[in-house]
């Protein structure tokens, strides 16, 4: 984008330090949904509307007694321990339900 308002400025004989001045900065923060393969266990447990997406469909799950451990991963990588549980149609369901919330900043 600062490319094109250089160019622009270039070509259009504006001073180049006002162009690239008036240039909005890019967000250095940016809002994302969280989800089962980038969220950690710890995040979802710590968010009460994450936490009772996750006991709707995976119950009992995040109220285990290793779950602390587990704290740092996503539910997709722990789903290779749990793979009777923690279902591919599972996620997707927690998945869909997380992309409701409002999204959380980074």
């Amino acid at each position: 984008m600062r490319t094109s308002i250089l160019l622009a400025a270039l070509f259009s004989g504006a001073p180049i330090v006002s162009a690239v001045a008036q240039a909005p900065a890019p967000a250095t923060t940016s809002a994302q949904h969280y989800t089962t393969s980038s969220t950690d266990i710890g995040t979802l447990l710590d968010d009460p509307a994450a936490h009772a997406i996750v006991e709707k469909h995976l119950p009992g799950v995040l109220s285990g007694d290793q779950i602390d451990m587990a704290r740092s991963m996503t539910l997709k990588a722990i789903q290779q321990y749990a793979s009777d549980r923690i279902t591919d149609q599972a996620l997707a369901a927690i998945d869909a339900d997380l992309a409701k919330l409002p999204p959380k900043g980074k």
